[in-house]
């Protein structure tokens, strides 16, 4: 059936084999260079005018596939950081290999395919992402200390539990530079499948997408159904395999999507660039509503104090990069020699095994599925001249999960904070709720609650 016009938009479908072929060659580019097994390399690429971001992440996916097949770690940054907060980053990586710009991707992937690179086979290396911390400072979530076999296993892993095969087609919905979109692309190329790549979210393009090249997988988190599903006439879903994450599905939008996709096809997964804990199909939530799941396969679920730990597989180590006092924080030893880690959420676990959170670790505030710790806008805030002081805290928001809102001290204009914070934070880091206080509410020991926030300022209590 041809599609509505107003769904005629531009797509770009990378074959199995063109990726293939374009990671082979791009193996040997990064031996050119000098890139060695072991190495980091850094992919930043931020959009170039005048050419096709899908074209530019069709390029990303190979270079980064060409990565982990020679047992290197890609890197990812997010372009849309504040270009200080990309230097950092870049900086702190500490790569052998710095790639930022298109011409670079596309050299390397052009390369000529010799006997002499360091293709080891599919997946030999895992990408480092960084994650934000309380104190604002985001760390690599680093692995590139495991042996190459136990890399490995751990793709295996994700491939077991999601089952892609030839017949695959996934379709992208969110940034590459985040680790589960990378990850199911990778996954269903490596495994013969085509990836649809859109450049950026946009509605109308994936609905065109669903009615014209009816993908049969797809990675998603709440905000994006929920501006899916204020289009008119949305085609037919043709999704074999649903997945779900990110930020928490408000019910309503959770039954949608059961109705349109059907809940046999849809999951739910609650995981952290960390590593994951559990998986959760959508006949299990209709009968627990609110559940994440059960613990996923090789693992383990337990709470200490309401805080949720995972005992989890040898091959499923990390570490904070150059952080080893975070690093021990999130991890602790078992009986037996087992290890288990934790990110700091809250939860319960029924009698039937199954999780619930009850809050996102301390302060995190997740929107449209990407994490803004408050510290780190705070600073931002504190920065500009007339802001006394700031509390940032979270929202409920129907569209993103949460939204986030900073009350301030301080005679600073709407015009300077805006223009201050468009330089220094992402436009989804950035406040949408500013509201001036004379003081800011603090406990007998001296520090700003921001839970309370929005209680005080008649805003909407729940903030998780």
């Amino acid at each position: 059936t041809e599609p509505p016009t107003q769904y005629r938009c531009a797509m770009i479908r990378l074959t199995a084999r063109e990726a293939l072929i374009g990671s082979r060659a791009a193996s040997c580019g990064l031996a050119e260079h000098g890139v060695s097994p072991g190495d980091r390399i850094v992919i930043c690429v931020p959009p170039t005018p005048g050419r096709s971001s899908a074209e530019e992440h069709a390029l990303l996916i190979q270079v980064a596939w060409a990565a982990v097949r020679s047992q290197v770690t890609p890197v990812m940054i997010n372009p849309a950081l504040p270009s200080a907060a990309q230097e950092r980053m870049i900086a702190d990586a500490d790569a052998a290999l710095s790639i930022t710009t298109n011409a670079q991707m596309r050299s390397l992937v052009s390369a000529k395919v010799t006997g002499r690179n360091h293709d080891h086979g599919v997946f030999t290396a895992r990408p480092m992402h960084y994650t934000s911390g309380t104190t604002g400072e985001a760390k690599g979530v680093w692995t590139g200390f495991l042996p190459a076999e136990m890399l490995t296993s751990w793709w295996t892993d994700e491939q077991t539990q999601w089952g892609f095969d030839g017949s695959d087609t996934t379709l992208v919905h969110g940034p590459l530079s985040s680790s589960a979109p990378l990850r199911h692309s990778l996954l269903v190329l490596a495994a013969g499948g085509d990836v649809l790549l859109p450049g950026s979210f946009d509605p109308v393009a994936i609905a065109r997408s669903l009615a014209e090249d009816r993908p049969t997988t797809a990675f998603t988190v709440p905000s994006h159904w929920q501006r899916l599903f204020e289009l008119p006439d949305l085609p037919p879903s043709p999704y074999r395999l649903l997945a779900h994450a990110g930020s928490a599905c408000p019910a309503d939008t959770k039954r949608q999507i059961h109705a349109w996709a059907g809940a046999e096809h849809t999951w739910e997964f609650y995981g952290s660039t960390e590593g994951q804990f559990s998986i959760c199909s959508g006949h299990e939530w209709e009968e627990h509503p609110g559940t994440v799941g059960k613990a996923r396969v090789g693992r383990r679920l337990f709470t200490r104090d309401a805080t949720i730990w995972c005992e989890t597989p040898k091959n499923s180590g990390f570490e904070y990069w150059r952080d080893p006092q975070k690093t021990s924080d999130a991890w602790c030893e078992l009986p037996g020699g087992a290890v288990a880690f934790s990110v700091g959420d809250l939860g319960h676990i029924d009698t039937n095994g199954y999780l619930y959170l009850d809050g996102r670790r301390d302060d995190l505030i997740i929107t449209g599925g990407m994490n803004v710790y408050p510290a780190h806008i705070e600073a931002a805030l504190s920065a500009i001249r007339g802001v006394t002081e700031a509390a940032v805290f979270g929202i409920a928001s129907p569209e993103w999960g949460q939204q986030v809102c900073a009350a301030i001290v301080g005679d600073a204009s709407d015009a300077q904070i805006s223009n201050a914070l468009a330089e220094s934070l992402a436009g989804y880091q950035r406040p949408k709720v500013i509201v001036r206080v004379d003081d800011l509410p603090r406990n007998p020991m001296g520090k700003v609650q921001r839970l309370e926030l929005p209680g005080l300022l008649g805003l909407d209590k729940e903030t998780r």
